[in-house]
């Protein structure tokens, strides 16, 4: 297991689902207004507010509610939300990358720092372990979808940098810049992507034990179950039989 997507997979499992649905919906919502109000309020003119209505449609969540996360970022009522990068080191020297969207910076910066503190982790200055990490765009698709090779020719033919395909789907990279691009020339081919985001991946990763990986798993449920923290990165593996223990 590495990065980020398995991350998700156990917080789904924990608590209440009604719950779970309800934060995550608010998230979504959440970074869909900003992304609005940072650009035009049209997802095909929007790269970032597209990837955002994809994640948000990738989840089930209603169009009435993505139309009006999209009206919020022009109306006069609208929140201000600034956007901060937290950099840490996870027990096991492993890089942690986390992304808020907050209306209070103290707050949230308390918080993180604690949940780092409790895990036996660090928090570092801005640019501390990002260097380990490239910002690129990712686009998933269900393995069911087509064959590698179709994935891999048409996501080639789109501008992709790179695919990767394993049983859980079809992994596409791209650079920043063409993310939005590359992702509408795959839908046209293959459907809407299950996810369309830009995403820390990580150059390597690390191989820790379960003493260690439970800490981790521990720390990035912690985070992500944080009002203001939409994304976590790191650049870790463990073994499946954790990650199956964690989840249960």
């Amino acid at each position: 297991m590495a990065g980020h997507s398995q991350f998700k997979n156990i917080m789904h499992k924990k608590g209440k689902q009604d719950a779970i649905r309800s934060k995550l919906f608010s998230k979504l919502a959440r970074e869909i207004t900003v992304a609005a109000k940072m650009g035009l309020p049209d997802p095909a003119m929007n790269a970032r507010l597209c990837a955002a209505v994809i994640a948000a449609r990738a989840e089930n969540m209603p169009k009435d509610n993505i139309e009006r996360a999209i009206k919020k970022a022009s109306g006069a009522d609208a929140e201000t939300y600034d956007e901060v990068r937290y950099e840490g080191y996870a027990p096991g020297g492993v890089a942690v990358i986390v992304e808020a969207l907050t209306d209070n910076r103290n707050r949230t910066a308390g918080e993180v720092r604690s949940y780092f503190t409790k895990a036996g982790g660090s928090l570092a200055e801005t640019g501390a372990v990002s260097f380990m990490f490239d910002r690129v765009g990712l686009i998933e698709f269900d393995r069911k979808v087509a064959s590698e090779d179709a994935v891999l020719e048409a996501a080639l033919d789109a501008g992709a940098e790179d695919v990767s395909t394993s049983e859980d789907g079809h992994e596409v990279i791209t650079t920043l810049e063409s993310l939005r691009d590359v992702a509408q020339a795959l839908e046209q081919k293959f459907g809407e992507p299950r996810k369309a985001a830009l995403v820390w991946r990580p150059q390597n990763t690390i191989s820790v034990d379960d003493e260690a990986g439970e800490k981790i798993l521990k720390l990035v449920g912690a985070l992500e179950d944080n009002d203001d923290v939409q994304n976590v990165y790191a650049n870790f593996e463990v073994s499946d039989a954790l990650v199956a223990k964690m989840g249960a």
